[in-house]
């Protein structure tokens, strides 16, 4: 198989954040393509954690994204061609209690990565992940494109939109000027899901938790509408970027939205349903809570340019996702399994199928 163009085959790439849910997933999948892989995070912060289940081979580096020295000598070092920028604090719930911790890390985090890159000649290429939330949240019906306005009820949300507006001066600053800085792209996904994320107060770590202990989930906010979507999809879009960059290809440093279809789009009731049909101890109940901080209600990605510029798309669809997230956590839960690498082998196989223009035999 001819992944990426094989572009990851040998090639150094550091991944911030890569003992959370998503990094974790990013590093294992980097390595099946046979990437060099270094990581820079602080510890896991839940137990269990997919990070330490996986017993990857990435060389790991446990400081925090905040300590410019120690992550300008780990670049220094390992001299890394491709970046990826996944730590953050990435909890709405969290933040709200922690606003300053959120906002030093996922706006200093973010600034800190991209000076380091620009002084680190090696570096070709920096993806910085943020959210969908990073969009001033109108409550519209249609899908947010990248040319909306940015914003942030909470401080998660508005850290992430520092985080883009710092990534494009970053990207508009230097470009502009006689440096040679790497290609920097940004890209905002929805709400991810699959096996392996612990973290408290996200509605399927939630559900699995309380079906592991034969109790029902309590449902804060069942009308409320989210664009779900499995993890890898927005993996291969953020490792398309790190390609195509790499490679050279023009107008690719950009802003870039990698959301499922619409008909992902769904409230948390319905997926509780559809989690419930994989699982059958999986059972909700609604749990009114009158000291509940905002959370949007209508949320969703146009991912138009994504799939006219790039020819991405999702690979799995809604069922899919939530029939392969609920697999991993119930062979895990039941059996002990961990069955990461049989997903991403399976993800694979499905985008060659589908015939995705990053999967060619």
């Amino acid at each position: 198989m001819k992944l990426f163009n094989s572009i990851y085959k040998d090639r150094k790439v550091l991944v911030t954040g890569h003992t959370g849910f998503k990094g974790s997933w990013l590093c294992r999948w980097l390595e099946i393509l046979g990437a060099e892989v270094v990581g820079y995070s602080i510890d896991p912060i839940t137990s269990p954690n997919h990070f330490n289940l996986l017993n990857l081979n990435t060389i790991s580096y446990i400081d925090d994204i905040r300590n410019f020295s120690s992550l300008k000598k780990v670049f220094d070092d390992f001299r890394p061609e491709i970046v990826f920028h996944l730590a953050a604090q990435p909890s709405v719930l969290v933040s709200y209690e922690q606003p300053l911790e959120t906002f030093s890390t996922n706006v200093i985090g973010t600034a800190n990565v991209l000076e380091v890159s620009r002084q680190t000649d090696s570096v070709k290429s920096v993806i910085v992940v943020t959210t969908d939330k990073c969009y001033k949240n109108n409550e519209w019906v249609y899908g947010y494109r990248e040319v909306d306005e940015l914003g942030g009820h909470d401080p998660y949300s508005a850290s992430k939109a520092c985080s883009e507006l710092v990534t494009s001066s970053y990207r508009k600053s230097y470009n502009d000027s006689n440096e040679q800085i790497p290609k920097i792209a940004s890209a905002r996904a929805g709400n991810v899901i699959g096996g392996g994320d612990w973290t408290l107060n996200r509605i399927v770590t939630d559900a699995v938790r309380a079906a592991s202990k034969n109790q029902k989930i309590g449902i804060r906010s069942p009308t409320s509408s989210r664009p779900w979507q499995h993890v890898l999809d927005p993996l291969s879009g953020y490792l398309m970027l790190g390609q195509l960059m790499f490679e050279g290809e023009d107008s690719i440093d950009d802003a870039w939205n990698f959301g499922p279809s619409l008909k992902s789009n769904l409230t948390t009731e319905s997926l509780i349903e559809l989690m419930s049909n994989e699982w059958p101890k999986i059972i909700g109940e609604f749990a009114r809570d009158s000291k509940a901080r905002h959370e949007a209600g209508l949320l969703m990605l146009d991912s138009t340019k994504a799939k006219s510029v790039l020819g991405w798309s999702p690979t799995w669809n809604i069922e899919e996702t939530v029939r392969y997230t609920i697999e991993w956590y119930r062979l895990f839960i039941e059996n002990n399994e961990v069955i990461t690498d049989r997903q991403i082998n399976l993800y694979m196989k499905d985008a060659i199928k589908n015939n995705a223009v990053w999967a060619k035999l």
